[in-house]
């Protein structure tokens, strides 16, 4: 993160909140066996640990299910003996059945123990697998190229982080180890029903097909119900995140009724499929309760007849019925274990896709010192399209001497930006070159680059801290008399002093507690004590009154001075002093000169500066 961090202290730009769509109950994953396969590999370093937690999973379910089988010896001598008393032939042994209980405890504590055990291992695997995935997505983030995150959401990306390996992790915890006792308890459970009385078995197995149909019914019809409401529910934090957000909107444009319509609509389809998923999977409970009661019914009979013929003991008809009772819960758990591993598997499937993204190069092609950067620049013939058959950029060429002030100017879309972007190596040139100090940019490591630019974007980004925080991200080691003096060149000082706290008062998550062009002045500031060898300033003044502008223009020139700095504007009446004007159209320098050469020349330049006063009469 320490890369990311630096990012965002030279830019003072920073990621816009969004929210990630969550994985849906059930989700099924493009391709569930290449998925799990990457899985497994990747936890490949706790295969040990997980073969303890397989034995120790399955031992404790061994000594639960004999529980039932010793306690119905304790049943049976209960019954005998009381049968003797009553006939006069005998009395209840106590002793007898007091070391039968005491067996049946210990059976009991010890299957708690392991799976006691078994479920701190289980749970420290998982969150060391969370942790490294969350690290390694974290690490990614500062590899990926900038064409990645322009093309998504970042709801998309934060949801990797979030949602999907917290489902992975819940999943993760839960799947191996339910698996594992689901099905030792049925295979057990089935073994002590056998050698309790075959035909029992039988008769108790008769349920089986009939759960299992009842349970896939239930899935299958709740299922589309599940999707629909994780659906909805997205769609209905969506529209209160953006109703809140634009509540002056709204109210200014009287759009508060079809705001409400809306939310009705969308939250009615939410109720609908909200009570329909929650019914039919509350069906799942009484309907295997009266399947397993007439399951109790038959064995109670079947039992009854036996015990009458001295087949079996009233011990062993108490411990099936507990057989019966504990036979059913396993196919029900192994129903959602299933539902879960799909949930599992598609969360890793968007996490791998995610990490196997290609990455930027960042490997130094020359040994450069960057800490020598003088802040000479030269675009030569430079060719660029964000898609390769779309060339918006071309033959650009223009040369900047260390410390000249150049000014890029032109249209919307006319490539201002983009030439930026291509400076600081977030895109790679498809033809030509750029140099900085004489050597193409592409034979720097991409960090080390970066770290002699200094940016302030017109979107600010602040955190939620104190502004002398704030300000300190730019150089994390300066004291709090340079933040103060870097406030002071930024004209933010006096502004900071009237605020409740100064330089101590606590900026809310959104930084809406000062005004917009205060939050400018303070990316500002926190540009200032960076003291980069190179500056951008993107629009960078755009939020910020004419009086305080004309300010700011005072401290940066002196600033910048000896250091090389790139203005992108659309007022032009804030770049008037600059050393040089590129003028862009259409992605090519249609002219170039100081202000006053620029307006002699009454050219393009001159049309877009005189245009400024024609729209403001």
């Amino acid at each position: 993160m320490a890369e990311q961090n630096k990012s965002f202290q030279r830019s003072g730009g920073g990621m816009k909140r969004g929210m990630g769509r969550g994985m849906m109950p059930g989700e099924k994953p493009k391709d569930f066996k290449g998925s799990m396969g990457k899985l497994i590999r990747y936890m490949g370093n706790y295969w040990a640990a997980i073969i303890v937690v397989m034995i120790f999973a399955a031992v404790s379910t061994v000594f639960s299910v004999l529980g039932p089988k010793v306690m119905g010896k304790a049943t049976t001598a209960l019954a005998d003996g009381l049968m003797s008393k009553i006939t006069g032939t005998g009395g209840i042994d106590f002793s007898y059945i007091g070391k039968i209980l005491l067996i049946t405890l210990s059976l009991y504590v010890a299957s708690a123990v392991f799976s006691f055990v078994q479920g701190w291992i289980m749970t420290a695997i998982t969150q060391k697998t969370c942790y490294r995935m969350r690290k390694e997505i974290s690490q990614k983030i500062n590899r990926m190229p900038m064409k990645y995150f322009e093309s998504r959401t970042y709801g998309e990306v934060l949801s990797r982080i979030t949602n999907d390996v917290d489902t992975l992790g819940q999943s993760l915890n839960q799947s191996i180890t339910q698996i594992i006792t689901s099905t030792a308890t049925m295979i057990g459970v089935l073994v002590m029903m056998l050698s309790i009385s075959p035909l029992m078995t039988l008769i108790a197995l008769v349920i089986l097909p009939i759960s299992v149909a009842l349970i896939s019914f239930v899935i299958k019809h709740s299922q589309k119900y599940f999707r629909q409401q994780q659906e909805y529910l997205g769609h209905i934090n969506g529209q209160v995140e953006e109703v809140y957000g634009g509540h002056l909107v709204i109210q200014a444009y009287n759009k508060q009724e079809e705001t409400i319509r809306e939310f009705k609509d969308t939250n009615k389809v939410l109720y609908d499929s909200a009570w329909k998923s929650q019914f039919l999977s509350g069906m799942m409970m009484p309907i295997m309760t009266f399947v397993g009661n007439l399951g109790y019914a038959g064995v109670a009979i079947s039992g009854g007849i036996l015990a009458i013929r001295n087949v079996i003991t009233i011990g062993d008809i108490q411990a099936f019925i507990q057989y019966v009772k504990s036979f059913t819960q396993p196919i029900q758990q192994i129903a959602q274990v299933a539902n879960q591993l799909q949930s599992m598997t598609a969360a890793s499937e968007r996490v791998f896709a995610f990490l196997e993204e290609e990455e930027e190069d960042f490997q130094a092609k020359e040994d450069i010192d960057v800490s020598k950067i003088r802040g000479e620049v030269e675009f030569d013939h430079v060719h660029f399209g964000y898609n390769p058959d779309q060339i918006i950029i071309k033959d650009f060429s223009a040369k900047v001497k260390p410390g000249q002030k150049i000014a890029i100017v032109g249209p919307t879309g006319a490539g201002k930006t983009t030439m930026v972007k291509l400076l600081m190596r977030f895109y790679d040139v498809n033809e030509g070159r750029i140099l900085v100090d004489g050597h193409d940019i592409r034979n720097y490591d991409r960090h080390e680059l970066r770290e002699a630019f200094g940016m302030v974007l017109q979107d600010t980004w602040l955190f939620k801290g104190t502004i002398m925080e704030n300000i300190r991200y730019g150089r994390l080691d300066a004291t709090d008399e340079e933040v103060i003096e870097a406030a002071k060149a930024a004209h933010a000082h006096h502004f900071i002093q009237t605020l409740p706290g100064g330089y101590q008062m606590e900026l809310n998550e959104d930084a809406s507690n000062v005004s917009q062009g205060q939050k400018q002045l303070l990316t500002i500031a926190r540009a200032i004590l960076a003291d980069n060898k190179i500056m951008i300033l993107d629009e960078a003044t755009s939020s910020v009154d004419t009086r305080t502008e004309v300010r700011i223009q005072k401290a940066m020139d002196n600033l910048m001075e000896g250091r090389t700095s790139f203005i992108i504007a659309h007022r032009l009446s804030t770049i008037r002093n600059a050393d040089l004007i590129l003028v862009m159209k259409d992605g090519d320098i249609v002219e170039q000169g100081t202000h006053e050469e620029l307006l002699a020349r009454n050219g393009f330049y001159a049309d877009l500066y005189n245009s400024q006063f024609e729209e403001a009469v």
